[in-house]
């Protein structure tokens, strides 16, 4: 059967500490179109073959048994080092594992169980979000200041797309042309943007 093709096959690593899930991911992916070019079965051998393999995603359980690293450990140096971007499946859905996951950089986060269906937008917006956030990057002095901008910008793009009817990618658009018009960092502009918000909802 010939699988489908997207218009650019995504180079993917996988890494889960279970055999059967690790093969289940793959089937999944390739029936997608998409092209898993790596397997690891714990985050530090997923740090190795990403730096190895530079896939345009790695896809991670957020817990392996018996280890203290976890995915988001090892999603912590994989955005530090700038290999790939991390989408982190986990069985959980914890609010403290979901900041931790957000202050290590990951850019996507999918709850177990999930379909085939529920992975190509996952993907694609994990991604997108990598794009943004390798934007944001580049007006930001240091890896902290990129993270912290990228909070307060996705905090903003919430209250364009709440306020405006925007899309996520309408939203950024918007935040980067202004950042451009005013020539402020968008950091500035996603500040500006919350702070009018909060104007609005004490008058």
């Amino acid at each position: 059967m010939t699988q489908p093709m997207s218009p650019k096959r995504r180079r993917i690593v996988i890494c889960d500490d279970e055999s059967l899930i690790r093969r289940d991911l793959r089937e999944m992916l390739t029936n997608a179109g998409y092209l898993v070019v790596g397997e690891a079965s714990d985050g530090q051998s997923a740090i190795e073959s990403a730096r190895k393999l530079k896939p345009d995603l790695v896809i991670m359980d957020i817990r392996f048994e018996g280890e203290h690293f976890d995915g988001v450990d090892a999603a912590r140096v994989l955005t530090e080092e700038g290999i790939a971007p991390v989408l982190l499946l986990s069985a959980y859905s914890q609010r403290d594992l979901v900041d931790r996951a957000r202050s290590a950089g990951v850019v996507g986060y999918l709850v177990k169980p999930f379909t085939e269906a529920d992975l190509p937008p996952a993907i694609e917006t994990a991604l997108s979000r990598f794009e943004e956030f390798e934007t944001v990057k580049k007006q930001a002095d240091d890896l902290k200041d990129a993270l912290e901008t990228r909070k307060l910008v996705d905090r903003a793009k919430g209250l364009l797309m709440d306020a405006k009817g925007m899309s996520e990618a309408e939203a950024f658009r918007r935040i980067q042309k202004l950042s451009m018009n005013y020539r402020k960092p968008m950091r500035d502009v996603a500040e500006a943007i919350i702070l009018a918000q909060q104007i609005n909802a004490n008058e």
